[in-house]
């Protein structure tokens, strides 16, 4: 605990956004699931797209953009390829939905691909590729967002943030898992340094004026993110949009016809269908080991988020200051009982 944070536990901090979600409207299963992803998000270390999301989320019902009550379904099946519809209700329930049909399709078939119509924001897509990878699948997923990254050489916005997300199974059920946006940087974490009255890294974004900035707030007066990478940042999003976007109908960031939804595509390897399940996961296990014994500094991709996972489950979550202030706000307007919003309390 300290004067930035508010320490509470997974249990508690999952139990008041389910509150705060069910007073919105959503019915129980799909608050209970919804509530269980944001939180995991912080567990993992991944405050951006944790229960700082319930403010933005709740706008979204406001203004019709999410039904709450909507369940998600497959619409269609062809081979080793399914399309689910989210039904314009919580990304996370089409994405659980998509992740488990892609898992069947895969069993079946040694592959299988699911994409995701009238998808709203799904979290952390490292939650359902690490999902995916402990049930013996590599998985890759992908998706296209609203317009926030400018392209390399340029300062419109016409790109989504378009994460991406992998991961293949290790020993004892862990994962390597690697999920990022394909811009230098996720919005959710500029807006946690705007709240914190932080600086961004140079190279992350433009103003307005397509001038490069530090300040994140110059992004949301007009200005716009800048891919990773340069040129292959900007080539990745690129693709996303074309397999994210159109294989969706979700429609590309800057298109007059994208309908500002989060198009996902999901796809799920069974590795038993290629080599032995024990001897992929066993030669996993020896690479990851060879990898951390190469350097001190050196870690596998996906050790960060269960190392946080395991801290912050014995320690607590530390929930910035600005945001449980955010988030005890919201609660009030809705009528759900809130604890003390002060440091420490």
């Amino acid at each position: 605990m300290n004067s930035t944070s508010h320490l509470i536990t997974a249990d508690e901090l999952r139990g008041l956004a389910q509150d705060v979600l069910a007073a919105a409207g959503t019915p129980s299963e799909t608050a209970a699931l919804v509530a269980a992803s944001l939180v995991d998000a912080d567990l993992a270390g991944h405050g951006s797209h944790g229960v700082r999301r319930l403010t933005p989320y709740l706008d979204l019902i406001e203004s019709g953009m999410i039904v709450p009550a909507a369940r998600p379904e497959v619409v269609s099946r062809r081979g080793a390829t399914a399309v689910v519809s989210g039904r314009c209700g919580f990304g996370q329930a089409a994405a659980r939905l998509a992740a488990a049909e892609a898992a069947d399709l895969a069993a079946a078939h040694g592959v299988g691909v699911v994409a995701i119509s009238e998808c709203n924001h799904v979290g952390r897509l490292g939650e359902y590729a690490e999902t995916l990878a402990r049930q013996g699948l590599i998985a890759q997923i992908a998706g296209n967002a609203d317009p926030t990254v400018a392209p390399y050489g340029g300062s419109r916005r016409m790109l989504g943030t378009n994460p991406m997300a992998w991961a293949a199974p290790r020993a004892g059920g862990a994962a390597v898992v690697m999920d990022w946006a394909t811009a230098a940087m996720a919005e959710g974490k500029l807006a946690l340094l705007r709240a914190a009255g932080e600086a961004a890294p140079e190279g992350v974004l433009v103003d307005a004026g397509g001038q490069a900035s530090t300040d994140p707030a110059d992004f949301y007066r007009g200005g716009a993110l800048l891919p990773f990478g340069g040129h292959k940042g900007y080539g990745l999003s690129v693709l996303v949009e074309l397999v994210g976007g159109l294989l969706t109908g979700t429609g590309v960031a800057c298109s007059p016809a994208y309908d500002g939804t989060f198009g996902t595509v999901i796809t799920a390897l069974d590795v038993s269908a290629f080599v032995p399940l024990d001897s992929y996961v066993a030669q996993a296990e020896s690479f990851c080991r060879a990898l951390r014994e190469s350097g001190p500094g050196v870690v596998v991709p996906g050790e960060p988020e269960a190392e946080s996972r395991r801290t912050r489950l014995a320690e607590g979550i530390p929930v910035p200051i600005a945001v449980w202030a955010g988030l005890a706000g919201l609660a009030s307007r809705l009528g759900v009982p809130w604890p003390d919003s002060s440091p420490g309390g």
